[in-house]
């Protein structure tokens, strides 16, 4: 048998369907964020990114990086071991500690990040519960779905943020049977909302338990950046919050806060928790420094959300097919994937932008689409820059403008997609 046959076939349908992935290979520049080095063929250009998951620069913040040099020069660079076995080190608990703290919880458990956190908690609250069904929102991300799909439980896919189609499933269940609903509170593709607190409604109606993920909104929102759920003061009702601290954190990572009795049985019976190595101090001390920070200081959020609003209100006055967002991710339609590759590669050899094509299976087919994440960084220089590069790109591959004022190529009179070039070339 040609086994390795098999994974490049795998590999050709990826190709085939315009799905292959390919990385860029960066050097954020610290001190200069967003600015980067992109090396490219044994070149390297200088470029800004346009599609970072570090929503407030904190991976950049001095006293961040100081505490992460601190840290790694007193303590060594890893843990050393998993949490049971020598590797629960004093950093990763205050870390806990700030955790349990920001979302106003008893209790905080870390994970090495944010999709094992949701994997393990998630597998591990409902596998402990007798009979449990789960109630999961259609759109939830890939790392909730292999949670509810370890955990051997009956499931129930609600219709997206639907309250109603929730609720017939509620009802069906009972008030008696085990019953947990897991949803998110920001969904990063469309940038949308959850009527969390509906859904804290329905939880007390039914008497079921909640499971929310923040880790879009952790740092983003709320007076202390306990997310969404803190900003519109439901903390309180949902029983377990999940965030990560890898994006407006700047470090590595994912939690749960809760109740004592229920971290603690996650912390006792979660293998990806138990069977794993635990965070390095460094990391650990990073994260918690970032924290504290963003606990006390708003002036990140709010020049956030101002640079936010003004890239939607640039673009979309630009013409540029612009999605509706309730959040700070700006979503920008292209609908095909060939077109979104070509977009992406002709913004980063073109006018030195990365913007990350964002194509399924991530989102539906005919969807696809550039993912914006301006930051309090992103001057309104750069966004002017990002809009006439936007606007190149659009009116040189033929993508579809929003309005009529700008109409796009016909598909059979597009211009010869641009190769990227090595950097500097």
């Amino acid at each position: 048998m040609n086994y390795q046959r098999f994974f490049e076939e795998a590999i050709d349908q990826l190709h085939a369907e315009r799905r292959y992935r390919i990385f860029a290979d960066l050097e954020r520049i610290a001190g200069e964020f967003p600015r980067a080095i992109w090396r490219n063929n044994g070149d390297a250009k200088e470029i800004t990114v346009w599609c970072s998951n570090d929503y407030l620069g904190m991976g950049q913040h001095p006293d961040v990086i100081a505490a992460f040099q601190h840290t790694a020069g007193r303590m060594g660079s890893g843990a050393g071991g998993t949490r049971n076995i020598s590797g629960t080190n004093h950093p990763l608990v205050e870390l806990e500690f700030e955790l349990a703290d920001l979302h106003r919880k008893d209790s905080a458990l870390v994970f090495t990040s944010g999709f094992v956190s949701n994997e393990a908690a998630i597998s591990t609250i409902a596998r402990l519960l007798p009979n449990c069904l789960i109630l999961s929102d259609e759109l939830n991300h890939s790392s909730m779905i292999e949670g509810v799909r370890r955990s051997g439980a009956e499931k129930k896919v609600f219709r997206h943020n639907d309250v109603a189609h929730l609720e017939s499933l509620l009802q069906a269940a009972g008030r008696e049977r085990a019953k947990l609903i897991v949803f998110e509170s920001v969904y990063s593709m469309d940038g949308d909302i959850a009527p969390i607190a509906a859904i804290a409604d329905l939880a007390e109606k039914y008497n079921a338990m909640t499971y929310i993920d923040e880790v879009h909104a952790v740092g983003m929102y709320g007076e202390r950046g306990g997310g969404i759920t803190e900003r519109e003061g439901l903390a309180h009702r949902i029983d377990v919050i999940e965030g990560t601290l890898a994006k407006a954190f700047g470090t590595l990572g994912g939690y749960i806060t809760g109740p004592q009795a229920v971290v603690d049985a996650v912390r006792s019976y979660a293998p990806g928790f138990i069977f794993t190595t635990a965070l390095p101090p460094a990391i650990a001390a990073a994260a918690a420094t970032s924290i504290r920070h963003l606990k006390n200081s708003q002036s990140e959020r709010d020049a956030q959300q101002r640079q936010a609003a003004q890239t939607k209100r640039i673009l979309a006055g630009a013409g540029l097919p612009v999605m509706p967002s309730e959040t700070h991710i700006v979503p920008i339609l292209v609908g095909d994937p060939e077109l979104c590759k070509m977009a992406s590669d002709r913004l980063l050899g073109k006018h030195g932008i990365y913007i990350q094509p964002i194509n399924y299976p991530t989102v539906p087919r005919g969807t696809e689409r550039l993912r914006v994440t301006p930051t309090p960084f992103h001057s309104d220089e750069l966004i002017n820059v990002l809009k006439a590069a936007l606007a190149e790109t659009w009116d040189a591959l033929g993508i579809p403008y929003a309005s009529s004022d700008k109409p796009a190529v016909a598909k059979s009179d597009r211009v010869i997609p641009l190769v990227v070039p090595a950097a500097g070339g």
